[in-house]
């Protein structure tokens, strides 16, 4: 079992930063594909960056170039720095954790953080 805790989320007027973060606690953290999801309004839940235990990386399109994962194992916590961002980022947050074992898939979610982008 992994619970994961979101935090850093609000409000921020386009071309600023904001940086999420998710704190996981109970399993092993380091063995876990990370990624941050996002669900923005009328809109169906997708990935926006995720990075492997080795920290390997990958992107949405819209995303890339401005937005960077990074995980600290032995904090426990992965974090998402979103830099210029745009009206259309606006969106819930939610963090996944994932994993495969030998006969099913373990996939973990926080409770979600509002990111608003607006002047």
């Amino acid at each position: 079992q992994v619970q994961l805790v979101e935090s850093g989320g609000g409000l921020v007027q386009p071309g600023g930063s904001l940086r999420l973060s998710c704190a996981a606690s109970g399993s092993i953290f380091s063995i876990y594909d990370m990624g941050w999801y996002r669900q923005r309004p009328g809109k169906q839940r997708e990935l926006a960056a995720a990075i492997t235990p080795g920290e390997r990386s990958n992107y949405a399109d819209s995303v890339k170039g401005r937005f960077t994962i990074s995980r600290d194992n032995p904090k426990k916590t992965v974090y998402l720095q979103m830099n210029s961002l745009k009206p259309e980022d606006t969106a819930v947050y939610y963090c996944n954790a994932h994993r495969s074992g030998p006969f099913k898939e373990y996939d973990y979610w926080g409770q979600g953080t509002q990111v608003t982008v607006s002047s």
